[in-house]
């Protein structure tokens, strides 16, 4: 029977994590394996929380486990990725879950059942949702020059010439092919991980499902998309993003790294003058009353500020990836 670790990633939300590991429980009563909850060095005493809660509901098949260093997103799921199961078995199948994320009853099982059917899927997502029952966006195309210049002009006549770039996606009804998808709710097959690796911990936060997607997919693996795998989410509890004043400095990190990286230096400055002549035209729009401005205040400045800075500081080659072998190797 194949198994199935499920992973959440704890910051300062430990009372929300226990939801949601309820959840994960009651969707892995029929599968084996186990959960761990991983603190992201929360230094809030969500760590004893976490425990304490775990012991008096008597969760068996519960492990809590301390990261000991906030290395963002991709690292703290690499911790529990690395710790697999008890004993240091090997489970067939991640799950990665958020925080903030509550899978219904079969939608684990229904990821694991698509990607026991499919040997050439490496990843699969889920429909999201919120708890309005509002579908999120979660289906989406590789970044690219050209996507760039669309997000940043977001004008109708720019979005219909550019309408192959486009990053975000229409939900599909059925399951379907996509490039990647969001990482809120994300099962990860595990021969595919010791082919290519997990997470790059070069990235902070943001962009890291991007690059295992694309990572997957140029090994050969597909990402898919299976709307009968149903989660709730609130979204974007840890990091704030919908009440973002100003971007911060590790989202355009983590921009510059993926197309530096993945691209090369050309692509990666050329998508970020595509994103600045976007904005422009965007801006011009606003100053004449035809469009709301895109993106937070200063955005555009900031932008240019970074990936100058980033030209002169290229790119860390160490950080590059978590090779297959880091992955059950490295400690904690």
């Amino acid at each position: 029977m194949a198994t199935v670790l499920t992973v959440i990633l704890n910051w300062r939300t430990a009372p929300m994590t226990l939801k949601s590991a309820e959840a994960a429980i009651a969707a892995m009563e029929d599968i084996a394996g186990e959960i761990v909850i991983v603190d992201n060095d929360s230094q809030d005493g969500s760590e004893d929380i976490l425990r304490e809660a775990v012991a008096e509901g008597g969760w068996d098949r519960v492990r809590v486990i301390q990261s000991g260093h906030n290395g963002g997103f991709g690292a703290g799921n690499n911790v529990g990725i690395r710790a697999g199961l008890t004993g240091g078995g090997r489970p067939d199948y991640v799950y990665l879950l958020n925080s903030d994320a509550f899978p219904a009853v079969d939608a684990i099982q229904v990821l694991r059942d698509h990607m026991e059917a499919n040997p050439a899927v490496g990843l699969a997502g889920s429909y999201i949702h919120g708890t309005d029952d509002q579908p999120h966006v979660t289906c989406f195309r590789f970044p690219s020059v050209a996507s760039e210049f669309e997000g940043g002009a977001q004008s109708g006549p720019v979005s219909r010439l550019l309408r192959h770039a486009i990053i975000p996606q229409p939900i599909p009804e059925q399951t379907t092919p996509m490039d990647w998808v969001a990482g809120a709710s994300l099962m990860m097959r595990q021969d595919m991980l010791d082919q290519i690796g997990a997470f790059d911990e070069g990235y902070f936060l943001y962009f890291e499902e991007t690059d295992l997607c694309l990572r997957a997919a140029r090994a050969g693996w597909r990402t898919d998309y299976v709307p009968t795998s149903r989660v709730a989410h609130i979204g974007s509890v840890s990091t704030g993003m919908k009440q973002w004043d100003r971007t911060p400095g590790y989202w355009f990190d983590s921009r510059w790294r993926y197309f530096r990286k993945n691209h090369g230096l050309g692509t990666a400055m050329a998508a970020t003058l595509a994103q600045v002549s976007g904005l422009s035209i965007n801006r011009l729009r606003a100053a004449l009353g035809n469009a709301p401005r895109n993106g937070p205040k200063g955005h555009m400045r900031d932008l240019l500020a970074h990936d100058l800075r980033a030209l002169r500081k290229g790119i860390a080659p160490a950080s590059i990836h978590s090779s297959a072998s880091s992955v059950t190797e490295r400690t904690t």
